[in-house]
């Protein structure tokens, strides 16, 4: 069975607002694009999608010349499939997208039994669903080291009627400060 894996920057005090200038060095994109090269499906929400697409294919096609937001789009433009839930988009424009507004617990739950590697979700509504579901096998945060002192928490939104209980099985220290952890669900 295919694992869901949830990723996200988020700061010190759990902000994990984009417009808070997270600044990923290339230690981190690294970590990034190796987490995309494992999936060959992402599953967002409207938000999270309008954020990341156009922008990465746009930047696959158009490199940069920074090698590693380079490496990151093109590992971004190789997945699939992005399956987008939301009732407010209306089409998508690239032919490997499709926009379902059906049962977010029964469409993951098909996905998972697909052929193929990981599924990937980042943004925070449509994960804070999966959390509350039981759907989300890893949790990958890298926790920079800035205090955002507002903007957007981390599962802000989501209720839970049990204690979730992650296992760390993983820890990575870069040297820009930021500390990526990795969680299994127990």
């Amino acid at each position: 069975m295919r694992k869901v894996i949830f990723a996200i920057n988020i700061s010190l005090d759990g902000c994990c607002d984009h417009t808070k200038k997270f600044n990923p060095d290339e230690e981190v994109l690294e970590y990034f694009t190796q987490l995309t090269r494992d999936a060959d499906t992402f599953v967002y929400g409207r938000k999270t999608y309008e954020l990341m697409v156009p922008y990465w294919p746009d930047a696959a096609k158009n490199h940069s010349g920074d090698k590693a937001e380079d490496d990151f789009a093109d590992a971004f433009d190789a997945v699939s499939k992005i399956v987008v839930f939301s009732h407010s988009l209306d089409r998508a424009d690239d032919e490997k997208t499709c926009i379902l507004r059906t049962d977010l617990r029964a469409e993951i739950l098909k996905l998972k039994q697909e052929p193929g590697k990981n599924i990937s979700t980042g943004g925070v509504d449509i994960p804070s669903q999966l959390m509350e579901l039981g759907l989300i096998d890893e949790y990958h945060f890298v926790v920079h080291p800035i205090i955002a002192g507002e903007g957007r928490r981390l599962f802000d939104a989501a209720s839970r009627a049990e204690l979730l209980q992650l296992k760390l099985v993983e820890s990575k220290v870069f040297k820009s400060g930021c500390v990526a952890l990795r969680y299994l669900k127990q």
